[in-house]
């Protein structure tokens, strides 16, 4: 996957700026592209140059005019393209686990220390999707937004980081856990 498809994703729904558009990929788009912003003002201007997005310039009284960004149906078609081919197998490259691989070697309580930074954030990013996740369906169970929503794909996607996170928690507390007793703490 390249950065200007997690772009045109993030655009489907409405017309953002770039600005707007960072904060969507902290709060939703984190969980599955990670990009800076500086990468993500150079990607709008390279699908803008492509014709993928359209952007308008929006006049704004006391402050610097912003320009908004939209998918045109060149975008579209392309998101289509990319939906249509294979999938790409997700791999983890993660210094945490470089760290751990030499748990036998390095000191215990500065690892474990590692690890529970490392619990917190997910702990974080769990309660930022369970509330994002709550939000999206507003007075709806699950269930029934999953069947009456007009999109799902951010809920699933939000859903993914969910359940990501909680994976990384579980770990690190277990893996805490394993070497706390190995050290006889």
């Amino acid at each position: 996957m390249a950065l200007r498809h997690a772009v045109l994703a993030a655009l489907l729904d409405e017309e953002l700026s770039g600005y707007q558009l960072a904060k969507a990929f902290d709060l939703g788009v984190a969980n599955f592209w990670h990009a800076r912003p500086q990468q993500l003002y150079a990607e709008l201007a390279k699908l803008e140059q492509a014709g993928l997005v359209a952007g308008r310039e929006v006049v704004q009284e006391g402050r610097p005019n912003k320009r908004l960004f939209r998918v045109t149906d060149e975008g579209l078609a392309e998101l289509e393209r990319f939906a249509a081919a294979s999938a790409k197998p997700s791999f983890v490259r993660d210094d945490l686990l470089v760290k751990v691989q030499a748990a036998d070697h390095v000191d215990t309580a500065t690892l474990v220390a590692r690890l529970g930074e490392r619990a917190a954030y997910a702990q974080t990013r769990i309660e930022l999707f369970t509330a994002l996740l709550e939000n999206m369906r507003g007075s709806l169970s699950e269930q029934e937004f999953l069947r009456k929503a007009d999109r799902v794909g951010p809920y699933l996607t939000c859903s993914r980081g969910l359940a990501f996170e909680r994976g990384n928690r579980e770990w690190c507390e277990r893996t805490i856990a394993v070497l706390l007793e190995r050290a006889g703490g």
